[in-house]
């Protein structure tokens, strides 16, 4: 090393007394090598954060503009693709789309402030005046409680009948291909699968399912690598979710006549380190783990993704919805503060989903406001735009913008990728500023709209209480070592989560099963009061499974009657311990 000769014009003016010392017997400056060293890897990591310099090689660290659709098939095909993508934001000239979002915003600016001058929104608290006026929502909340008494009138199921229940009804084991298709001919054994998916989804692992089940180590082993894949699991998850909406209770389950889904993360410590396992010690203490982020709704988890501790769960929000491969297609979608970014409400609207998340301090975001007049035209209101809309620049920049959405819907990239890269790098462009207005102004409107109507935070809140009600649940199925993952790869880490979610899959669509053959007994019977009680029980409960003890995968023993479980039900006496929780099965 030569230090005369290294490049000093990136040492800040401020950091030079850190990174020189003079010398005792002359007058000029020494360069610390070992300080000078830190600063190249900290500014290294700033031009990679903005986007300054990239690797060609990487997915996560290269130009932006290669995650986008090749600029010359863009500027030859754009037409067609927008038309492919059939998004109606898209397609519509930009300014119709802001006079219509200009007329929207401004009329609930009016009747927000209005509703709360005339004393109509009741569920707001202000107090003070002046600047010592403040403001509190009440959240009125509406819990489906889990594990309801209605199971505890049940007779217990082992979890392997059950599965082998499941899968008579729904089929979900033909999902299950040999990883050399075609030129195998040998079939599944249906036991050596469900084992495997009970002995992963558990946490117990095949050493100790092969101790409890009586099965051989080597076949669970053999079938595990043959069968059990991330794809295979996932379309199995498919076939179950699709069986479970069936149901007729499933549309019972609707959230004010929307289907209203949620995401959110559950962090897993992992005994083992992997690539993407990362100290947290809020969630971790001094170890590591990951984050399973699960997309859930009416009950039913359909779609479910490993992330690293560090990632940010608002970059796989849409990512994890546009990529949901079942027929249940959600049309509003909630979070917590840890699903929202800069980014998130304009994409989502944009793929036909309205994006209704729950923030955990909304005073801090009424700054962030904007309306399309100047402030000071709306006069003296609670609650009012800190300043106007940049409409200008977003009809500018529209067809980089346009460009950008197109990229995400052909899914030529990770649709995190992208999306971290629009909410978090720090290098500002026009584009950038324009597609975060555009986020601004519908996030304005979803604050109004939070803020005026009680029954959408209700809403909002029971959707994310579901979400919550799940990750009980699977943490009660993982219950084996702690609920810690113990695989060595990434791969694993979403096979033994996605055969969680399978067994968790599995459990709702029993219980929806039989609250759905209920729910057509008391309607023939005209009974107005139970069908209310019906439609208020969660399918999320494990009380009536046994998910423990000595594990008999044969499929002569898991006869299950459903006709006669549900017969029950017709008792009045059994009815009445069912919704009050009295009495032994």
């Amino acid at each position: 090393m030569n230090p005369p000769n290294f490049p000093t014009g990136i040492i800040a003016k401020n950091l030079q007394r850190y990174l020189y010392t003079k010398a005792e017997e002359q007058k000029k400056k020494i360069l610390e090598v070992d300080r000078y060293e830190f600063l190249v890897y900290r500014e290294l990591r700033k031009a990679l954060e903005a986007c300054d310099v990239f690797v060609r090689d990487s997915n996560e660290f290269r130009s932006f503009d290669d995650d986008l659709i090749n600029a010359e098939r863009w500027n030859k095909n754009k037409d067609t693709i927008l038309q492919e993508i059939g998004a109606p934001i898209l397609l519509a000239p930009i300014q119709d789309t802001l006079a219509a979002l200009k007329r929207e915003l401004e009329a609930k600016y009016k009747s927000v402030n209005q509703r709360i001058e005339s004393g109509d929104n009741k569920h707001i608290k202000i107090t003070g005046t002046g600047e010592k006026l403040r403001w509190t929502l009440v959240y009125p909340s509406e819990e489906e409680p889990t594990n309801s008494p209605f199971y505890g009138q049940l007779p217990s199921i082992g979890v392997a009948d059950l599965l082998w229940f499941v899968a008579e009804r729904t089929g979900f084991l033909k999902s299950f291909a040999h990883v050399l298709e075609r030129y195998v001919k040998q079939d599944a054994d249906p036991k050596l699968i469900l084992a495997c998916i009970v002995a992963m989804g558990t946490n117990m692992g095949l050493w100790k399912m092969a101790e409890v089940s009586g099965l051989s180590h080597s076949a669970l082993l053999t079938t595990a690598r043959n069968f059990l894949r991330a794809e295979t699991l996932h379309a199995a998850n498919d076939v179950i979710s699709n069986a479970t909406a069936a149901l007729p209770v499933f549309q019972a389950y609707d959230i004010h006549h929307q289907k209203h889904s949620s995401s959110d993360g559950q962090h897993i410590v992992t005994q083992i380190d992997t690539i993407n396992a990362r100290h947290s010690s809020k969630f971790f203490a001094l170890k590591k783990g990951v984050n399973s982020i699960t997309l859930a709704m009416n009950h039913v988890p359909i779609n479910a993704k490993i992330i690293g501790a560090h990632e940010h769960e608002s970059h796989f929000v849409f990512d994890i919805l546009y990529n949901n491969t079942t027929e249940i297609k959600p049309e509003r979608h909630s979070t917590d503060t840890h699903g929202t970014n800069q980014v998130n409400f304009f994409i989502l609207r944009v793929f036909g989903y309205q994006f209704s998340p729950r923030y955990r301090d909304l005073h801090k975001k009424i700054d962030s406001l904007v309306g399309f007049q100047h402030p000071s035209r709306y006069g003296d209101v609670l609650f009012k735009p800190s300043r106007k809309a940049f409409d200008t620049l977003i009809c500018k920049e529209w067809p980089n913008i346009q460009r950008i959405l197109a990229s995400l819907a052909q899914k030529d990239v990770t649709q995190a990728t992208i999306v971290r890269k629009l909410a978090s790098y720090k290098r500002q462009n026009q584009t950038k500023k324009a597609l975060w207005e555009l986020d601004n102004i519908y996030r304005s409107l979803h604050i109004l709209d939070f803020i005026d109507d009680p029954i959408l935070r209700q809403r909002i809140q029971k959707a994310l209480n579901r979400g919550e009600a799940y990750h009980r649940m699977r943490r009660a199925i993982s219950y084996v070592n702690g609920g810690k993952f113990r695989v060595k790869t990434e791969a694993e880490q979403q096979i033994w989560n996605e055969c969680s979610r399978l067994v968790a899959n599995a459990i709702i669509h029993y219980n929806t099963l039989i609250l759905s053959r209920v729910y057509e007994q008391k309607l023939a019977a005209g009974d107005q009061d139970a069908i209310e009680i019906i439609k208020g029980t969660s399918p999320v409960a494990w009380q009536d499974v046994n998910l423990i003890g000595k594990f008999e995968f044969t499929e002569e023993n898991a006869k299950v009657d459903i006709d006669a479980l549900v017969a029950r039900y017709n008792d009045p006496d059994f009815w009445r311990k069912s919704v009050e929780g009295d009495g032994v099965p």
